[in-house]
């Protein structure tokens, strides 16, 4: 499975960011997917996680109400709209799939792709 990161980039407090996920998979449909960050110095952590139907999504208490994950199985992707950024919103962002939105929540995963760096300034 190849996952792409995109949409980063650098940009004020406040202000809005759209990331994608783009999946090479023939059975992206039946998988739940899910975003992720890693800070400088920290631990990635799960920011939002989404079911294969879209009907289950978790978010980290740190991004509710900001923060909206959603998903196109026909174009195999998923996206993260960020709005009200803040500087601790900054850090590498990741995708990952897995069969259940569980695993997703697990987080462990023995393969990542490149992420997208968002960088919120203050």
């Amino acid at each position: 499975v190849q996952l792409v990161e995109s949409g980063g980039g650098l940009v004020q407090d406040g202000g809005s960011l759209r990331l994608s996920c783009a999946a090479s998979l023939n059975t992206f449909s039946i998988n739940a997917m899910g975003w992720y960050r890693q800070a400088p110095g920290k631990q990635r952590e799960l920011v939002a996680a989404i079911s294969r139907g879209g009907d289950n999504i978790k978010y980290a208490d740190s991004v509710k109400g900001r923060f909206t994950i959603s998903r196109d199985n026909a174009k195999k992707s998923m996206y993260l709209e960020m709005s009200s950024l803040k500087p601790e919103d900054t850090g590498v962002y990741y995708c990952n799939i897995a069969i259940t939105i569980s695993q997703i929540i697990r987080g462990h995963f023995d393969s990542w792709g490149q992420g997208t760096q968002v960088t919120v300034s203050s």
